[in-house]
């Protein structure tokens, strides 16, 4: 029976994996419990086997006193040791009683010479071997494919499986059979109006893997915005090719999602790459998440023109951004500013979250009344300063530049020359005189201003230094030649 044992330890090291020294030792350690419990039986003993034979035999240990005692001494300082350790972690007193009969002394530092061993194997031990094995190798069978497939799950987190619904009677636990394993969807990772039929197929991402008693517990989410990248991956063979890269994803689950992807090809369209002929591709995504909205969004790398594409559906006509504060404002059409808005503050929020910006959407109107608010005070006060340039453009607006320490004006040398001309007013000055005569303003045009099509942004960027030193430099008369006095006759 003992060589049987052996042979079925290879047999499991070849088939399952399981590694056959540590089969052997769990072994060892069930038949010397096993021997304990045995009328007679040594205090101190240990079970080898025989690899060749399969032979369990059991020794019994006898140590010289002193050595004996300090050996237990240090055994009880251990385990003492590691109650107090789980009373911190759990809070609770421990109310076990630790006797010398339970302590397991280590006595392999040991000089061989003072050890005295003897056998001790009782005659029906092969019986007791055999049944100890038999529950052994059971037990680690089942541990060892626990551990397998805990292996296996812990290292597909954030990847997307796909399961069948097996209970959906409790909406607080839908179980979904993933094949080798029971995974758990939980009320938490719930998209709000889905409904999951039992025997329904789902696309879930693993979020989360728990080792336990009866094996691995899988945590699933369809909240998780990775769900949405996985399934462009599968639709989009531009995506999977790396020719299109998804660089952000923003999403409300169950309402609407915001994607912004980028292409890496010359003429690949990542776009039109997601949306696919007559929009099929995006559809198939729409539908395995039941009807949720998506936008596709161009990525752009820069800040201004991402934020008004992001905004889509709602057109843009301007977006002033602040660097330091990550903060951008953007002005859009009165009639597109519920638009941007969107529901309940949607189309903003996840703009917001797409792109990394505090998003600031205010109307045409709207904005106009603030920039002349914050251009004059009004009448009687003095005027308001409120760190941005104080010239007004052509168009009529504020220039978004920001005022140079000490002045109320920007950096371009047109706007410095207008500071100079304020700084030479009488100090009796009435409140309402304008910062710069139209004709002064027009002159030294501050910003040039880049038109884009109808439907897109209009970034303001600074003009070149060489054309602003050309609008602000007034034109000099060449001096007339001095003319000659006649010389006339001498008195």
């Amino acid at each position: 029976m003992s060589r049987e044992i052996i042979e079925l330890v290879h047999e499991l090291e070849r088939d399952r994996g399981i590694e056959g020294d540590t089969l052997v030792l769990a072994l060892e350690d069930a038949l010397l419990a096993a021997y304990k419990k045995t009328p007679g039986a040594s205090r101190h003993a240990v079970v080898e086997l025989d690899r060749q034979e399969g032979d369990f035999r059991v020794f019994s240990i006898e140590l010289p006193s002193d050595i004996e005692e300090r050996l237990l001494e240090e055994a009880r300082e251990r385990v003492l040791t590691e109650l107090e350790q789980a009373e911190e972690e759990n809070g609770e007193r421990s109310h076990v009683l630790v006797t010398d009969d339970d302590l397991d002394i280590d006595w392999s530092d040991v000089p061989e010479e003072q050890v005295k061993r003897a056998d001790v194997t009782p005659e029906n031990f092969g019986r007791i071997a055999a049944q100890t094995a038999k529950q052994v190798i059971t037990q680690r069978i089942r541990e060892a494919e626990r551990q397998i497939m805990y292996d296996e799950y812990v290292d597909r987190v954030t990847e997307v499986v796909t399961g069948i619904v097996q209970q959906a009677g409790d909406r607080n636990n839908v179980l979904v059979d993933l094949g080798k394993v029971e995974a758990l969807l939980p009320r938490s990772e719930q998209v709000d109006g889905e409904r999951y039929e039992q025997g329904s197929r789902i696309k879930a991402v693993i979020t989360e893997v728990r080792s336990g008693t009866k094996g691995p517990q899988v945590i699933l989410s369809r909240r998780d915005p990775e769900l949405i990248r996985t399934l462009f991956e599968l639709e989009v063979p531009e995506i999977a090719d790396g020719l299109v890269e998804i660089r952000a994803v923003a999403r409300e689950p169950g309402y609407r999602s915001k994607i912004a992807v980028e292409s890496h090809a010359q003429g690949v369209d990542p776009v039109g790459a997601c949306v696919g002929p007559r929009g099929s591709r995006v559809r198939m995504v729409v539908s395995e998440l039941r009807g949720e909205k998506i936008d596709i969004i161009p990525w752009n790398p820069e800040p201004a023109r991402f934020v008004a594409k992001a905004l889509s559906p709602a057109r843009v006509r301007e977006v002033y951004l602040d660097d330091d504060a990550r903060d951008a404002t953007v002005v859009v059409p009165d009639d597109q500013l519920a638009l941007a808005i969107g529901k309940e503050g949607m189309n903003a929020r996840l703009a917001a979250r797409l792109t990394g910006w505090k998003v600031d959407i205010k109307s045409d109107t709207e904005f106009a009344t603030e920039e002349a608010e914050a251009a004059y005070a009004g009448e009687g006060e003095e005027q308001e300063f409120t760190g941005r340039c104080a010239a007004i453009l052509s168009t009529g607006k504020r220039c978004p530049n920001a005022a140079l320490p000490g002045s109320h004006y920007c950096g371009v040398p047109a706007h410095q020359e207008l500071a100079h001309k304020e700084a030479d007013l009488p100090a009796a000055a009435p409140a309402d005189t304008p910062l710069a005569t139209q004709e002064e303003v027009e002159e030294a045009e501050p910003v040039a201003r880049v038109e884009e099509p109808a439907g897109d942004v209009a970034v303001a960027t600074p003009a070149p230094k060489e054309e602003l030193l050309e609008d602000a430099a007034p034109e000099q008369e060449e001096p007339a030649p001095p003319q000659e006095e006649e010389a006339g006759p001498a008195a």
